[in-house]
């Protein structure tokens, strides 16, 4: 009778393993998928930026999201102090995330082009949607594009700079992650990782309004401690 028990046990064991498993959704990570943005304003700085890039070598190109394309507004009298005399252009995008500026590099958005230095700024506007790994693997994918397209362009890689009143902000902490995984990829001495985020915090981490009034974007002042925290890059 303790026999029978025992393979009546077996077989139930076995019989449980054939039983049809609910399948686990694998999802896609979007922020290494390159695609467009539908909006015709976008799509008119895109093909401006192309023609632009065309125009000329640029030793230094910056690119992002609407962080980087404050040079052009908040940003403007610091960047023609710093980088007026320089072949520098900007191709920042406001709303971008990694998976649009993906795509404007798969595009040709720095066809022809051998810059010195190619700074990036990417990865915030993915804090609202993506985890930090997946933000972090986005930047990386952009960098492995960046190089294969420019194979003697050195590259600055920026951390995701802080954003939110005070540290325990959200979106804050998922960037706060994507940098921590970002910093430990495996660069080599083409691909430099800077994180500058506390050129823009208060003791206590907390944001000053003089520097990101909306706790996102940056004042002149903060343009200023971007320039001047990157000079020695």
């Amino acid at each position: 009778m303790k026999r029978f028990a025992t393979l009546l046990a077996a077989t139930s064991i076995l019989a449980s393993c054939n039983v049809p498993q609910p399948q686990v959704e694998v999802l896609d990570n979007d922020a290494i998928t390159p695609v467009s943005r539908p909006d015709s304003w976008w799509q008119d700085r895109h093909a401006a930026q192309m023609a632009l890039a065309a125009e000329a070598h640029w030793d230094i190109i910056f690119m992002g999201d609407s962080i980087t394309q404050g040079w052009e507004s908040n940003g403007k009298t610091i960047w023609d102090a710093n980088y007026g005399s320089l072949r520098a252009l900007n191709l920042g995008i406001s709303g971008d995330r990694t998976q649009h500026l993906l795509w404007r590099v798969q595009q040709g958005a720095l066809d022809g082009q051998t810059p010195k230095l190619v700074v990036l700024n990417i990865g915030t506007n993915n804090s609202s949607d993506n985890t930090s790994a997946e933000i972090a693997e986005g930047v990386k994918t952009i960098v492995k594009e960046l190089k294969h397209r420019m194979p003697f362009t050195n590259f600055l890689v920026l951390g995701i700079f802080p954003r939110g009143e005070y540290p325990n902000d959200r979106n804050r902490q998922i960037n706060i992650g994507a940098n921590r995984l970002i910093s430990r990829m495996a660069f080599d001495d083409r691909v430099h990782y800077l994180d500058i985020g506390d050129v823009f915090l208060e003791e206590g981490g907390r944001l000053d309004p003089a520097i990101m009034p909306d706790f996102l974007h940056l004042s002149p002042e903060g343009y200023r401690r971007w320039a001047e925290a990157i000079s020695g890059s």
